[in-house]
């Protein structure tokens, strides 16, 4: 709670001045994990995401935007199509929440100036963090290590969005998210005592899918866009 509650002192604080156009909104969508537990399918929501976003247009071709999004992550080795996998027929949930923060590039001019539709693919990265529970596996029970981690990464989006009205702007994306950890899934249990507990590849850090939908409001007076 206490992440949650600074993520939104920062958002809030964001300066609301007349230099720029803002934008604020809500994603709902679905998460999936790639790891060494369950499924490795590249998109396959299993369970629903929803947070919160914000954008800081700085051109029409480019913004700044952070982003809050709250999800249980999950995994279950009877939905992968490995035979070993489903053999061992580990699962887990893990209640998560990512902060992110980075740039948005459109490949086509998006100029909230004009009163006309506008439309573009667009391409996000930056940075991540994800806060996360701590678990393992003792043979097929799932124990709980009582404690939580945070996982940063680097975040791949690609997404396509729209203005409806001159003041809503609705948009699709699929985002990838590498991680530096290998401790989502409880394959590495986060202390040195466990570490007979380990299995799976500890070679490749885990990865993470959000898919889904964004819709905001676009506020702020009409700018002159920077030149940067």
């Amino acid at each position: 709670m206490r992440t949650v509650y600074f993520t939104l002192i920062f958002i809030l604080s964001i300066p609301l001045g007349n230099a720029q156009i803002y934008e604020v909104g809500v994603f709902g969508g679905g998460s999936n994990v790639i790891g060494d537990v369950g499924s490795t399918t590249f998109v396959a929501p299993k369970k629903v995401a929803f947070g919160g976003i914000v954008r800081w247009n700085r051109s029409p071709r480019h913004s700044y935007r952070a982003s809050v999004v709250y999800t249980t992550l999950f995994g279950n080795d009877y939905g992968s199509s490995d035979p070993k996998r489903k053999a061992r027929g580990y699962n887990f949930n893990a209640q998560s929440l990512e902060i992110s923060a980075g740039m948005e590039f459109t490949f086509l001019d998006f100029d909230l100036h004009r009163r006309s539709f506008n439309f573009s693919p667009y391409i996000y990265t930056g940075v991540s963090m994800l806060n996360h529970p701590n678990f393992y596996y003792n043979g097929n029970r799932l124990i709980s290590e009582k404690t939580r981690s945070n996982a940063y990464g680097i975040p791949i989006a690609l997404g396509l969005k729209a203005t409806l009205t001159e003041h809503l702007i609705f948009g699709i994306e699929i985002g990838a998210r590498y991680t530096f950890s290998d401790e989502l899934d409880g394959n590495v249990p986060d202390t040195k005592e466990l570490k007979r507990f380990r299995f799976g590849n500890l070679n490749n850090t885990d990865w993470y899918v959000f898919s889904g939908f964004t819709l905001t409001y676009t506020f702020g007076i009409n700018p002159c866009f920077c030149d940067y």
